[in-house]
């Protein structure tokens, strides 16, 4: 009986999807959990994976728009056929012993392996200009859901948000000078992502409330923090999710977050790593912001932006230093959140960042 291939549940909110690539042809022999196709959703792409091994009978075509739960492909188990040496290998004799070819050289460790560049800026797409000068794309379905989502942000929310500035003078050094020890132990580098995770979540157990939802008349509190990680793709923003970020170390903030920011970016991301975040980091001294406002992921009731760390003159115990000094951004909701709790968050992120060694002893 040939299994059914449906379109799983997508994430919070999520009933459609575009078919946008089929990675198998019709009548192709299919292994259990291989990648059928890529399914284009209003959050990212991902792939679906094959619920069984046999022969995929194709029902849907690409470009087609597909429902949750609809059958678009089946696998018939009985249409595989048993594997059978080749005629010619029945034929040949057998080859003569020889001895095994020597082993390769062993690679010299930490100097033969050189770290992988990161992917080239996709080249500008062309475009065709009617004789007024004018070109009409379609939005893709992710583009639209981040207008939809900003929109309802703004109306369903009041969005107030608050600032701060963060010597992260000790942060640096501390990062400089355990970085390679760090990535000779953990395997990823040490960045400072991790830093601003640990901080958020502990500054996040004192003021709950910026952890909490609005659902009707009542406040939705969590004693976990899946943690938001605001990524940039081609095709728009992602947030994928870092689950019980609480319970990680740096090392595995680290990776995580390396692995889930590469996963979105090549459209491989798990559906369920994009729902469910309880509070959002967003990082846009990345790209050079100095200052911004982020606006909320809905439901959530805080995210914090940060931006460029900048070195600046500053007034240490009445003599001028300079220092590495980072703005932060808290937006969060004011129907739940009061203006005492959102500075007193920052000032806490504050007090943990400028002596990290606080990060530690959790105090």
């Amino acid at each position: 009986m040939a299994t059914q291939v449906q379109v799983p549940a997508l994430g919070e909110s999520v009933k459609q999807a575009v078919l946008l690539k089929w990675h198998k042809s019709d009548g192709d022999s299919v292994q259990a959990d291989e990648p059928l196709c890529e399914l284009e959703t209003e959050k990212a792409n991902a792939d679906l994976p094959s619920p069984a091994t046999g022969v995929l009978r194709r029902l849907k075509n690409e470009g087609d728009t597909v429902e949750v739960g609809q059958t678009i492909a089946e696998i018939d188990p009985a249409a595989v056929k048993p594997a059978s040496a080749p005629a010619s290998a029945k034929k040949a004799a057998p080859a003569p012993r020889s001895a095994p070819p020597p082993p390769p050289p062993p690679m010299e460790k930490k100097k033969d392996v050189v770290p992988v560049a990161p992917p080239a800026e996709p080249a500008p797409m062309p475009m065709d200009f009617d004789a007024s000068g004018i070109h009409r794309q379609p939005m893709s379905k992710i583009r639209k859901r981040i207008a939809q989502t900003l929109v309802q942000a703004q109306q369903t929310a009041a969005i107030l948000t608050t600032f701060n500035e963060v010597d992260l003078t000790a942060v640096v050094d501390l990062r400089n000078r355990y970085k390679q020890r760090f990535e000779e132990t953990y395997g990823v580098g040490l960045g400072f992502m991790s830093f601003f995770a640990r901080a958020t979540v502990l500054a996040l157990k004192e003021f709950p409330r910026l952890n909490a939802f609005i659902e009707g008349d009542d406040v939705v509190y969590h004693d976990f923090v899946h943690l938001g990680i605001a990524v940039s793709t081609e095709r728009g923003l992602a947030v994928p999710v870092l689950r019980n970020a609480e319970k990680m170390s740096f090392a595995r903030i680290e990776t995580e977050v390396k692995r889930l920011a590469a996963a979105t970016r090549e459209g491989k991301l798990a559906l369920e790593e994009l729902s469910g975040g309880t509070f959002t980091i967003t990082n846009g001294g990345i790209f050079g912001s100095l200052l911004s406002t982020p606006i909320l992921n809905p439901p959530q009731s805080g995210i914090l932006g940060m931006h460029l760390i900048q070195k600046r003159p500053v007034v240490i115990d009445d003599q001028i230093q300079i220092r590495s000094m980072m703005y932060l951004a808290l937006s969060y909701d004011h129907r739940l959140v009061d203006g005492r709790e959102s500075v007193s968050f920052l000032v806490r992120l504050k007090q943990y960042l400028e002596d990290p060694g606080r990060l530690m002893l959790e105090v």
